[in-house]
């Protein structure tokens, strides 16, 4: 396969919300506690919503910024890549990077929508999070049919309106869903409960895919205060393995074997090994720890269930094969600091073509899969052959990617804590 022939849909990039969210989608009586961007004295954005300030994290809008700009410092709107926010531009950035469709995570509320918990008043906070499911699916995915997956924030403090939720915005054809990897570190009952029932009923009724990004559950890997940075950054993608984990053993998939979860920037290197183990405890330790997978292994329960995601993997993709070509999708992360952006199509088939995969088995993970798991069609708005990198990158003719410097370094600072690089992750 030609990398200008190839068709990238994305399962993971993200939003940097625009200072209008709100305006249009929130019944008027909410308009005064509703989250809203203040411009600091040192320059910063940041969005203030009750006593709570919520930065633009460096890391998380670094597309266009050369790697010794990057940083976990505050940043503001005029200092980041106008397609982190701008919808018009992202798609000039999608189609500059040959990409065809993007399912974007939330920033302001978090990835598991924790933000609007706060909120005392539970109707003022569904009112909130409606409004921010009406943005991100009539506004930001609406604006441009067939580019966007649309992927709802919960109402994590009410499984019962949770499972509303994926009710309601199913019929605006939204079918994915964030939700924490591990519920725990926030407070809320387990994955091990029968306390989320009504949402995974919800999510199976309507074939919602759940989607647990890295980080959601507010917890990041930090081993000792005093360790660099760097030991985190490197851990914390693997991190996704205590949710896999978790899952597996959950009465979840018994219960409800109609729900699929995507294991968002996870990466898919570590699976392989993963289901030995899985497999190796359960024929040893079965006996006397009552695990009971009827007649499957604990191995083909995951991926009867699991969707693998990952951004840059070449061990992975040597071992694609092994772990199943039809449960992986591939991720861009833009404009996240881990991004291939704008050169995710020649860094893919870079990994690809030290593997002897054939070009059905590249499709499958380039596009295919995150069609069928996500009920995704963009062919249905635009023709295959203009949907190729090719196709889409002659679209974007002008676009500037070089990186441009915007003249503020930061410093490294080892230690770093979950509240400083993201209040509401």
């Amino acid at each position: 396969m030609k990398t200008e022939d190839m068709i990238l849909v994305s399962v993971d990039d993200h939003v940097v919300e625009p200072p209008d969210l709100f305006e249009r989608h929130l019944p008027a009586k909410y308009k005064d506690v509703a989250p809203h961007v203040v411009h600091k004295d040192d320059g910063t954005d940041v969005w203030q919503f009750l006593e709570i300030e919520v930065p633009n994290i460096g890391l998380n809008a670094v597309a266009g910024r050369p790697p010794e700009e990057y940083g976990i410092d505050p940043t503001s709107f005029d200092e980041i890549r106008p397609g982190c926010f701008d919808i018009e531009k992202r798609v000039l950035d999608m189609n500059a990077n040959g990409l065809l469709g993007s399912l974007c995570f939330p920033s302001l509320p978090g990835f598991a929508g924790r933000l609007f918990a706060a909120l005392e008043d539970k109707e003022a906070a569904l009112a909130l999070a409606r409004a921010y499911n009406d943005w991100h699916i009539d506004e930001w995915c609406g604006t441009q049919p067939g580019r966007f997956i649309p992927l709802s924030v919960p109402t994590i403090w009410d499984p019962d309106a949770m499972a509303a939720e994926v009710h309601r915005v199913a019929k605006k054809d939204c079918r994915a869903v964030t939700f924490p990897e591990n519920p725990v570190p926030l407070g809320l009952p387990s994955l091990h409960s029968d306390h989320w029932d009504p949402f995974w009923a919800a999510c199976a009724d309507e074939g919602t895919i759940v989607c647990m990004h890295i980080g959601s559950s507010s917890k990041l890997v930090v081993t000792a205060p005093d360790a660099p940075i760097d030991v985190m950054i490197v851990l914390q993608p693997m991190n996704i393995v205590q949710a896999a984990a978790d899952l597996v053993h959950s009465p979840v998939f018994k219960k409800f074997p109609d729900v699929t979860v995507a294991l968002s920037e996870g990466g898919i290197g570590w699976v392989p090994y993963f289901l030995e183990r899985l497999d190796h405890s359960y024929r040893t330790h079965k006996a006397w720890t009552g695990a009971d997978f009827g007649d499957k292994m604990a191995s083909e329960v995951f991926m009867e269930h699991i969707v693998l995601c990952f951004i840059s993997d070449p061990i992975g993709a040597k071992l694609a094969r092994d772990i199943g070509v039809d449960r992986i999708t591939v991720e861009i992360d833009y404009p996240h600091s881990d991004t291939t952006w704008p050169h995710a199509p020649e860094k893919l088939m870079g990994e690809f073509a030290a593997t002897d995969l054939t070009d059905a088995e590249i499709n499958a993970m380039t596009h295919e899969n995150a069609m069928r798991f996500f009920r995704y069609d963009p062919f249905a708005h635009r023709p295959r052959e203009k949907c190729t990198v090719g196709a889409l990158r002659a679209e974007a003719v002008g676009v500037d990617v070089e990186p441009v410097a915007q003249g503020r370094r930061f410093e490294a600072r080892p230690g770093i804590t979950i509240s400083e690089l993201s209040p509401t992750a």
